[in-house]
C-alpha cells in the first residue's frame, strides 16, 4: 500500500514566529547573518561561507555575471545559469573573478551614426545616463566619444539627430589609461568634477568606466564576499548530462562552488555526477545537489557526497511541476523534514551538510521563517529577477515598469537537461511559465531592506545569529481567520494616490 503522510503539505504562509525575550543587545547592527554554504566537519570551519543567507537562482532570467558581482558586494552568491553553451557560462564566471572593484564594463554602448532616439531607447531599457560611443557599438570597441544627460535635450532636438552631432568627442574627453589604480582614477574624477571616467587602452579601446557614485558605494560594502585572492565569490549551475566538459571549464574559469540544477535530485544521475567530480577533483571542487523534499532525498545526496542540498519541488512562482506531474511538497513541510534529517546526519557522522531552501518565498518574512525552520540559506529567483542587475529587459506593460521572468522549465529556456530522465535530448512538456515581474530598482536597496526585516524579526525573537535562530525559534501554525487578522482589516484604507498628493 502507498505511504501517506499524516500531516498536510504546508507552506510558509501557514506559520508565524512567536516572539521571545529580547535583551538590550538585540539590535539590528548586532545581528550576524553569516552562514555556511558547503559541508564541514564538527569543530572545523566551512571552506565557503556567505555573509548573508541569500543566493540567486540558476536561471537565465536571474543570474549572470552582472548579478553575481552585485550580489557578492552585498555578501551573497549568484549561481550563474547553466542553460547556455559551456564557453559563455565559463566566460561569465571569468568576468566575475577578474572584476576589479570600481572598474565597470560598459553595458550601454552605441555608434556615432545612431540617433538620439537610440540613446533614449537605450536609457529607458538600461536605466543609465552615460553611453559610450564606440566604432562598433560594443563595450570594448574603439571609443569615439561619450554621451551623458547633459549633452542633449529631447524637447529641443529631433529624435533622428545623429549622435555624432551632440556627443562629447574623444579629443575633448578626460580619460585615464589602462593600468591606472582605483585611487588614481578617483583622484582624476574629483579633480575634473566628472561623473564618469573612461579607462582606455593603448589602442584607444574602452576597457572600463569608473563612476563617481561607485566611490561611496565601494566604501559602504563591508559585507563584500571575497575569496583568498580578494576576488568576488561566484557559483555556477551544471547538469547531469555534459558535466564532464562543463565542470573542467568552470573550474578553469575560477568558479568557487557549483550546483547540479535539476527539478528532482533524488536520482542516480546526480550521484554519478558527484562521484565523477570527487574522482577527478577530490573535495577541492565544491558541488551542491538537489532538489529534494524529504529525509530520504537528503540522506541520498549527503551520502553521495554533496556539499549542500537544495530543497523544493514545484514551489517557485513560475514553476508548474505540481500542476503538470502532481509531484512536490509544500515548502515549509519540506524544509522542516530535511532540516531534521540534516541534524540527524550531523549527529551520526560529524559532518554538517548545509541545506538551501529553493522556492516558496512570497513575502520578506517568509525568508525568516525558512531560516528558522532550518534552512542555512535561501535561493531566490523572482525576488532577484525584479532588479536592475538581472539580465532581462525592463519593459512598460499596461503603464507599469516590469522585467521579463521565465522558468527554466519553460520552452523559452530550452533547458531540457534540467528535466532529463534519459532518452531524447528535448523537452517533453513545459514545467515553467513565461511571465513578467514588477520592476523594483537596484539590488542593493532592496536586499538591505529585506535583510533588515529578517534582523528585526530575529531581534524580536531574541536571536543574534542564524544558528541560534534555528535552534531556539518557536513557530506556530495559523488558521485562515488569523491570516486575515494579520493584515489591515475593519478599516477604510486611504487612497495611496491621494496620500501622495498631500
Amino acid at each position: 500500500m502507498a505511504h501517506f503522510f499524516n500531516e498536510p503539505s504546508r507552506t510558509f504562509n501557514e506559520y508565524l514566529l512567536v516572539p521571545g525575550y529580547s535583551s538590550k543587545d538585540c539590535r539590528l547592527e548586532n545581528v550576524n547573518l553569516t552562514t555556511p554554504i558547503v559541508k564541514f566537519k564538527k569543530g572545523e570551519e566551512p571552506a565557503i561561507k556567505a555573509r548573508i543567507p541569500l543566493v540567486s537562482a540558476v536561471m537565465q532570467a536571474v543570474s549572470d555575471d552582472k548579478m553575481a558581482v552585485a550580489l557578492a558586494k552585498e555578501g551573497g552568491i549568484s549561481f550563474i545559469y547553466g542553460s547556455q553553451p559551456i564557453e559563455t557560462q565559463a566566460e561569465m564566471v571569468r568576468k566575475v573573478k577578474s572584476y576589479k572593484a570600481g572598474f565597470v564594463t560598459s553595458d550601454s554602448n552605441l555608434r556615432p551614426d545612431q540617433t538620439m532616439a537610440d540613446v533614449m531607447e537605450l536609457k529607458k531599457r538600461k536605466g543609465h545616463s552615460t553611453v559610450a560611443i564606440t566604432d562598433d557599438g560594443t563595450s570594448d570597441g574603439k571609443i569615439l566619444g561619450i554621451v551623458t544627460g547633459r549633452d542633449y535635450r529631447p524637447s529641443r532636438m529631433a529624435p533622428e539627430t545623429p549622435i555624432s552631432e551632440f556627443m562629447t568627442p574623444f579629443e575633448e574627453l578626460v580619460y585615464a589609461e589602462e593600468g591606472v589604480t582605483l585611487s588614481e582614477a578617483n583622484d582624476i574624477l574629483w579633480a575634473h568634477k566628472l561623473n564618469a571616467l573612461p579607462i582606455i587602452d593603448k589602442n584607444q579601446r574602452l576597457t572600463h568606466f569608473v563612476f563617481r557614485k561607485d566611490y561611496d558605494n565601494h566604501k559602504s560594502n563591508p559585507n563584500e564576499l571575497l575569496d583568498q585572492h580578494k576576488r568576488y565569490v561566484v557559483g555556477a549551475g551544471i547538469n547531469s548530462r555534459d558535466y564532464e566538459e562543463r565542470v573542467p571549464a568552470l573550474v578553469d574559469a575560477g568558479v568557487d562552488v557549483m550546483c547540479i540544477d535539476s527539478s528532482e535530485g533524488f536520482t542516480e544521475w546526480q550521484s554519478e555526477t558527484i562521484a565523477w567530480v570527487r574522482k577527478n577533483y577530490g573535495d577541492d571542487v565544491k558541488i551542491g545537489a538537489g532538489n529534494v523534499v524529504d529525509r530520504d532525498g537528503f540522506l541520498f545526496l549527503a551520502e553521495a557526497g554533496a556539499d549542500f542540498v537544495k530543497i523544493g519541488i514545484g514551489g517557485g512562482s513560475i514553476c508548474i511541476t505540481r500542476e503538470q506531474k502532481g509531484i512536490g511538497r509544500g515548502q515549509a513541510s519540506a524544509v522542516i523534514e530535511v532540516a531534521a534529517a540534516r541534524d540527524e546526519y550531523f549527529k551520526k557522522t560529524g559532518v554538517y551538510v548545509p541545506i538551501c531552501s529553493d522556492g516558496g518565498i512570497v513575502y520578506d518574512y517568509h525568508m525568516t521563517l525558512a531560516l528558522a525552520m532550518g534552512a542555512d540559506f535561501i535561493m531566490l529567483g523572482r525576488y532577484f529577477a525584479r532588479f536592475d542587475e538581472s539580465p532581462t529587459a525592463r519593459l512598460v506593460v499596461n503603464g507599469n515598469y516590469v522585467k521579463e521572468y521565465w522558468g527554466e522549465g519553460s520552452n523559452r529556456a530550452r533547458n531540457w537537461q534540467r528535466y532529463d530522465m534519459g532518452g531524447d535530448s528535448k523537452m517533453k512538456f513545459e514545467e515553467g511559465v513565461d511571465s513578467y515581474v514588477p520592476y523594483a530598482g537596484p539590488l542593493r536597496e532592496n536586499v538591505q531592506l529585506s535583510l533588515n526585516k529578517v534582523k528585526a524579526t530575529m531581534c524580536n525573537c531574541g536571536f543574534l545569529d542564524l544558528a541560534s535562530l534555528r535552534e531556539g525559534a518557536k513557530l506556530t501554525l495559523v488558521s485562515a481567520t488569523s491570516i486575515v487578522e494579520g493584515g489591515a482589516h475593519d478599516v477604510i484604507l486611504k487612497d495611496s494616490s491621494q496620500n501622495s498628493m498631500r
